[in-house]
């Protein structure tokens, strides 16, 4: 069985991957196609409670804990912001709750992510990424009291 790669491989693939394309409509483009790929939801995980605020776009996470690993799915009206959590999935996902917390997700900024979202994307972008690992945080202090 092949060992999980681990938060700076999977930045290093990505930002390889956006490195292969000349300009940002490419990229973006890129990004579309990534939320194309990324899962559904069922309706019933499409709740209050899962939306994520901040986000311009409607868009929804789900994070389950097992086997000491976070797992997150996501969805969202809008595919650039499925494409941005396909990558943070990507990253986050599979991986432990302290290791969550202190990734500091700097493909974001080494792909030029950050200065070509438009302001209210950017905003969202943060809020995905503190919900992430807002659920990172609740399981790490879940499993200290078991």
């Amino acid at each position: 069985m092949k060992p999980a790669k681990n938060i700076s491989q999977i930045e290093a693939e990505i930002t390889e991957e956006f490195l292969r394309f000349e300009s940002w409509d490419e990229k973006y483009e890129y990004l579309i196609d990534l939320g194309k790929k990324l899962s559904h939801l069922d309706k019933a995980e499409m709740t209050e409670r899962n939306l994520i605020r901040g986000c311009q776009s409607s868009a929804w996470l789900v994070a389950e804990y097992r086997d000491g690993k976070v797992y997150f799915k996501a969805d969202s009206d809008a595919l650039i912001v499925k494409g941005l959590m396909s990558l943070l999935i990507r990253v986050l996902s599979g991986q432990s709750p302290e290791t969550i917390l202190s990734a500091k997700l700097n493909f974001i900024d080494t792909i030029g992510m950050h200065q070509h979202l438009a302001p209210t994307r950017s905003n969202g972008l943060r809020s995905m990424i503190i919900q992430l690992k807002s659920h990172a945080m609740t399981f790490k202090a879940r499993n200290r009291a078991n």
